[in-house]
């Protein structure tokens, strides 16, 4: 085994003190260039490699890092992805690393930017987001680049703003992925629906939106003749209105016996069909949460696309921390697997996977 390469051997060699050496391994101040440089290079000869979280320790240094998210109710993946970031914080508590969570209301410009304004009196040294659209989070992620805060990006990526990492799914492919699996049993189908939440005519993500148009591309090269309808549900009614709408739609297109929606909320539909005891129509969705969960049970939703939210969350904290701590290079796009969850294996689907 090689000897243990010490401060003090660095110093000897490079005929500088080992509070010098100390300073150098710490970027503190108070080092000529001239210094510097000769520990640099003796390190470079030694093969000297920092212990990294050792130094870290050392530092006792203490972390804020800002999770600014969608307020959600406790069937959104949204909650996965807040576990994640507090498993991480808890993962990396003797570091001093804190989590903050901020929450502004989805499509409102005015709640986004109220959870900026919190976030930026915590003075964080990192910050993750489910950005809104791009118009209203580039501002935002223009000062954090003038005030040198690095930020990870979360559920829609957003090539503009120059993040330093982004964890998700690649979400057109993600799309066709989800055309191929809905057509392996709508294949004879003259047509399908696609149930979309939406707020004044938006619906709610980026992400949803390329997957729609990466489903829709796959169904034009493969499927053309296949009638893709849609059932807008307005987001601010509450389920009983919902449900008249689903039942109008299956009222006047009695034709449709497969659907799918890109968001969290398929068990919208896969309830409706349970509570009226609908055989013939089934649902394809995305996210593990427990409604949908219970759906796929029951047999009312045919797959779910996991998103892996939970590692989502987790991962992108331990980046930040690799990045400002332990100043390791991180990876600018991360895509989570595209799985698929059918009654079979739900039971069996791990979220943590860390």
């Amino acid at each position: 085994m090689a000897a243990k390469i010490r401060i003090k051997d660095i110093a000897q060699r490079a005929g500088v003190s080992a509070g010098t050496v100390d300073r150098v391994l710490h970027n503190r101040p108070s080092v000529s260039k001239a210094s510097f440089e000769k520990v640099k290079k003796v390190m470079e000869e030694m093969n000297y490699t920092p212990n990294m979280y050792a130094s870290a320790l050392a530092c006792n240094r203490s972390y804020t890092f800002c999770v600014i998210m969608p307020k959600h109710s406790s069937e959104a993946y949204w909650d996965e992805i807040e576990e994640g970031t507090m498993a991480a914080c808890k993962h990396l508590r003797d570091f001093n690393v804190d989590v903050k969570i901020m929450y502004y209301e989805r499509l409102n410009t005015q709640s986004f930017n109220n959870a900026i304004t919190e976030c930026l009196s915590y003075e964080p040294q990192g910050v993750i987001m489910i950005p809104a659209d791009t118009s209203t989070t580039k501002p935002f992620a223009d000062t954090l680049h003038k005030s040198n805060i690095p930020f990870v990006l979360l559920d829609s990526y957003i090539p503009s703003l120059n993040a330093l990492s982004f964890y998700g799914q690649d979400s057109f492919c993600s799309g066709r992925f989800a055309a191929r699996m809905l057509m392996l049993i709508a294949k004879g189908d003259k047509e399908i629906m696609i149930m979309k939440p939406m707020k004044d005519g938006k619906v709610a993500s980026k992400q949803q939106d390329n997957r729609e148009k990466g489903f829709r591309q796959f169904m034009a090269e493969n499927y053309p003749t296949t009638v893709i309808n849609e059932l807008i549900l307005p987001l601010d009614n509450n389920e009983e209105s919902f449900d008249k709408h689903i039942g109008n739609y299956f009222a006047s297109h009695p034709d449709t016996h497969n659907c799918i929606t890109f968001c969290s909320k398929a068990y919208l539909i896969g309830e409706y069909l349970i509570r009226n005891n609908v055989k013939d129509c089934q649902i394809l969705g995305y996210d593990m949460v427990a409604r949908n969960k219970e759906c796929v049970r029951k047999g009312s939703i045919s797959f779910l696309i996991a998103q892996h939210a939970y590692m989502q969350g987790y991962h992108s904290v331990d980046s930040l921390f690799r990045h400002i701590v332990l100043k390791e290079k991180i990876n600018p796009i991360n895509y989570m697997p595209i799985e698929i969850l059918n009654k079979e294996n739900v039971e069996f689907y791990q979220r943590t996977m860390i």
